[in-house]
């Protein structure tokens, strides 16, 4: 026996029009080794789409290698992720399911209030399949707790399990905030828990449970996730070898930049030194910055011509995350004030000065500031227009600073 478990393709997640196909060209490309490597059947542990209703272009390449497959009598099995769902119940996996494309391994009866699953056997290696959807916020956990166990653990022959949940005792350090279940709530004795949901690629053999696996997603879904994996990737089990494939899309550069220390004409030169003598041809750059500067804003670093000069070394994508960027100029203040207005007092006044305005006394500056905050916290009237609400703040702004807006 011989299958493949993919979970968290999420197709349509990137947004930039640069990534925004690259979860599609991941999944193709991980179809392509499937039927390269015969496998005899495909596992999906949720998530194959970023929403329930996914962008026509992102579905016609995807309905392409289910009907691919289908051709080639590779079947399908899947349940539904955390973003696959819908409130509603009515998602597009429905409508491809309908069309034969894969089957929902998530099928059951309610009895006395308790969940009974039923088992889906693939035909060719009699393999018996069956698991849970995944769901927002983790809300699948009451499934769990009103599943019968016994006729699942009862059955004979090779079984699979399904899941998009994070489990307690497998979660990552760094994933400690993610809501998640006990072991203890999945069904024992299957040969194999296909899981997704938790973007970590591991597998482990657990006593009394089988072999759980989580292969991370295709393509990772982030900056952080780029950083971290590079790329995404799925397993191939063939007997009781697990194999991950990676799925390689684009080189990853990465340089974390401790900013302590230096302007921003010192970080924007140290960055280009760097990346001087490296070849970028069909590369993601990954700039990570964080410490306090020197002198100067984080809003003083020169990234057009950091961007610039990157594609110019026919970069594919530059991406930087700065927010942990801080300015001397902007030190953390305490105070003791009990209440909202004590505080912003405080604060109004541990800055005032810093614009140097003619004839603008501390006294009339701060009387300035205290008006136009209280003029553009205002909110829109009962039955008043965004247009008319629009005219009104700026007229008040207007008069403040006595100018016309």
């Amino acid at each position: 026996m011989k299958f493949a478990h993919l979970a968290d393709c999420h197709i349509g997640s990137w947004r930039d029009p640069k990534l925004r196909d690259t979860s599609t060209l991941a999944f193709s490309k991980a179809v392509d080794k499937c039927i390269k490597e015969e496998v005899d059947f495909i596992l999906i542990a949720g998530d194959l789409f970023n929403t329930s209703f996914p962008r026509l272009d992102n579905l016609k390449a995807v309905v392409m290698k289910f009907k691919q497959l289908k051709d080639l009598s590779i079947p399908v099995y899947i349940v539904p992720g955390s973003h696959d769902y819908s409130p509603s119940g009515k998602t597009i996996l429905d409508v491809l399911e309908e069309a034969g494309l894969f089957v929902n391994v998530f099928k059951g009866t309610v009895e006395n209030g308790k969940l009974k699953l039923n088992f889906t056997t693939d035909k060719k290696t009699g393999a018996k399949i069956t698991g849970i959807l995944g769901k927002r916020g983790a809300l699948e956990k009451a499934y769990y707790e009103k599943l019968i166990i016994d006729n699942l653990e009862k059955e004979d022959g090779y079984k699979i399990f399904l899941f998009h949940s994070g489990i307690d005792e497998l979660k990552p350090k760094e994933m400690e905030n993610i809501i998640s279940q006990p072991l203890s709530l999945l069904p024992k004795g299957f040969d194999y828990y296909a899981g997704g949901h938790v973007h970590i690629v591991d597998d482990k053999q657990i006593e009394g449970y089988g072999r759980i696996a989580y292969p991370g997603p295709l393509f990772p879904n982030s900056f952080a996730e780029l950083e971290k994996l590079e790329r995404g990737g799925f397993y191939i089990v063939e007997n009781e070898n697990v194999r991950w494939e990676p799925i390689q899309i684009y080189n990853i550069a990465k340089l974390d930049v401790k900013c302590d220390h230096m302007t921003p004409d010192e970080i924007k030169n140290d960055i280009l030194t760097h990346f001087k003598n490296k070849e970028l041809n069909n590369t993601v750059v990954l700039i990570r910055l964080h410490g306090i500067l020197e002198s100067g804003k984080p809003s003083d670093i020169d990234f057009r011509e950091i961007f610039n000069f990157l594609y110019d070394k026919s970069a594919y994508f530059v991406m930087k995350s700065s927010h942990a960027v801080t300015s001397k100029d902007f030190e953390e203040i305490k105070t003791d004030a009990g209440n909202v207005e004590d505080i912003e007092s405080f604060l109004i006044k541990e800055h005032l000065g810093q614009i140097k305005l003619e004839n603008l006394t501390l006294e009339k500056e701060e009387e300035l500031i205290k008006s136009l905050m209280k003029t553009l916290s205002a909110e829109k009237q009962e039955g008043e227009t965004v247009p008319d609400f629009d005219r009104r703040v700026r007229e008040e702004v207007g008069r403040i600073l006595e100018m016309e807006l």
